[in-house]
């Protein structure tokens, strides 16, 4: 696929997404679905009411009925989508990247981002050119949706918090702003807001909870005495915490600590993530009597491989946590409230509910490797690692090739989105996981040899 990504189609508007291209995807859904009726949402971006005008009038074109949302975050999108019984949804949204980025996130009806078959079928009508326009009669309907209510009550219901929860958001000027407010109001929280005017040129920073955006709501936290905090990203399907001191955990080790608290409150059950996570959700898991999968990197590929399996949770440590007894779209708010009421219920802070979750030392770096060869390298790269690796537990190729130790774990994948290979590693000590990334890179560049690379 060329046109997909992890996170559906992305690209610099104007220059890789133009409103010519999602002209067509709206055909294309549309041709699809035979028609049918399609949700539409779109974050803070200034790119997004042009991107939404395109879209909708190639799917009207194509006898598809319309049912527009305006401003609303990714899960909202989703779960209207699924409430609604429509035959898809599109979030407009590039997540986290810059301004001058956007993208279109397709779903299908259950909420679920579009899975590859799904994908492979968009493009190949796009690469065809296999639209199915209607005739004048036939053209379908655009009508505005209120859909923000509804989707508050699904999120809110059974949710009683007895604490008197003083909390601080960074909504970082996307989509989370017409929905986060409401809903922490309605459960009586004392909430502080910055960066919560709707704003998508994003003059505060790109929309992404990590470095300093989490050091200065860290601060906030402590100055103003909250209980804790939470950044949303320009979508608001991912979240990250600040803890009661203003330190932002782990990611890895707050996925792990929630996974294992709702597999014990299950007795039992799956937790999906992906082969990049680390093996501290895999031990607190199994303590708590349950199993992990392990998927590509990707929400989708968590969402379907957690429908699947009929998994209790699922998520990935970048904040994408998926709840899928409400929808399978990650979902930063709900996230956001679940925390909330886990803390309550086990009568304990962020930094105690953690705390019994090792930290494991983990590296990354990237290996430069031309497109063309990724395929070639990572065949070479399966034949030679028994040379270079021993006490191998168990091998994963389901994103690359993923190898088990004794002691850590080392992946090697292809970027989807950069000429390189990714090599992580995880181990029990800060030596280890630095012999292993060495290892990691060695076996990259001789399986580059290889291939003529």
């Amino acid at each position: 696929m060329t046109l997909f990504g992890t996170s559906g189609i992305r690209g610099v508007v104007n220059v890789e997404l133009t409103p010519q291209l999602a002209l067509e995807v709206g055909k294309a859904i549309a041709t699809l679905n035979r028609g049918g009726v399609l949700i539409v949402g779109r974050d803070t971006r200034p790119s997004g009411e042009m991107l939404e005008a395109a879209l909708i009038s190639g799917a009207t074109s194509c006898g598809c009925d319309v049912e527009s949302l305006g401003l609303a975050p990714t899960p909202l999108t989703a779960y209207t989508t699924r409430v609604l019984s429509a035959d898809a949804g599109v979030s407009i949204t590039a997540s986290h990247n810059p301004p001058e980025y956007n993208g279109l996130k397709p779903f299908d009806s259950s909420g679920m981002a579009y899975g590859e078959e799904q994908r492979r079928a968009i493009e190949e009508i796009l690469k065809r050119k296999a639209y199915r326009p209607s005739d004048w009669s036939g053209v379908g309907s655009v009508e505005e949706v209120e859909a923000t209510p509804l989707y508050l009550d699904a999120i809110l219901r059974d949710l009683e918090l007895q604490r008197e929860w003083r909390i601080v958001c960074d909504l970082m000027n996307g989509a989370t702003a017409v929905t986060a407010p409401e809903a922490l109001k309605a459960i009586g929280c004392e909430a502080l807001y910055i960066n919560a005017n709707p704003d998508g040129y994003f003059t505060t920073g790109a929309p992404e909870p990590r470095g300093e955006t989490l050091r200065r709501l860290g601060e906030l936290v402590r100055a103003s005495e909250a209980h804790i905090g939470f950044a949303f990203d320009g979508d608001g399907d991912r979240v990250m915490f600040i803890d009661e001191r203003g330190v932002a955990p782990t990611p890895d080790r707050v996925l792990a600590a929630y996974a294992a608290y709702i597999v014990e409150r299950c007795r039992g059950g799956v937790v999906v993530t992906h082969v990049g996570a680390s093996m501290c959700i895999d031990e607190a898991v199994k303590l708590a009597g349950g199993r992990v999968i392990r998927t590509r990197v990707g929400d989708a590929y968590v969402a379907e491989a957690l429908m699947r399996h009929g998994g209790v949770f699922g998520g990935e440590p970048v904040g994408a946590w998926i709840h899928p007894d409400i929808h399978p779209c990650p979902d930063g708010l709900l996230s956001a409230l679940r925390l909330m009421a886990a803390l309550e219920r086990l009568d304990t802070t962020l930094s105690g509910f953690v705390a019994d979750i090792p930290e494991y030392p983990l590296m990354r770096v990237k290996v430069e490797c031309p497109n063309h060869l990724k395929a070639d390298v990572m065949r070479n790269i399966q034949q030679l690692y028994p040379e270079h690796l021993t006490d191998v537990k168990s091998t994963s190729t389901v994103d690359g090739l993923r190898v088990e130790l004794r002691d850590g774990w080392l992946l090697m994948r292809p970027s989807g989105t950069e000429p390189v290979i990714r090599v992580t590693a995880e181990a029990r000590s800060r030596k280890r996981v630095e012999e292993l990334i060495e290892v990691g890179r060695r076996l990259v560049s001789e399986a580059l040899r290889r291939s003529g690379g």
